[in-house]
């Protein structure tokens, strides 16, 4: 399933990989859980856990595909980058009305 099939779906689980203080200047997406990346793998087994697809996003989309690398080498399954924050959530509310 492709990233866009995953977001129309509406059935997915959002970890932003940014800093706290990033949430704070930029803006946050609204249900996304904040792990940052420091803090991925202490905290991978939360993220294993999730049922969902989990897309991951940041500012750009690097440092989301560095979480993502780690946690499929740990055994996640059904992970996407979702790039970078600002755009995910322009898709995000651009779609709203159709999933």
């Amino acid at each position: 399933m492709s990233l866009a099939e995953v977001l129309k779906s509406g059935n997915y689980h959002l970890v932003d990989v940014r800093e706290p203080m990033e949430l704070e200047m930029d803006g946050s997406i609204d249900g996304a859980k904040n792990i940052p990346l420091g803090e991925v793998e202490d905290r991978k087994d939360e993220i294993l856990s999730v049922e969902e697809p989990v897309v991951l996003f940041c500012r750009s989309g690097n440092r989301s595909g560095k979480a993502l690398e780690f946690l499929q080498s740990q055994g996640l399954k059904d992970g996407y980058n979702g790039g970078g924050w600002a755009e995910l959530k322009a898709h995000l509310e651009a779609n709203q009305g159709t999933f």
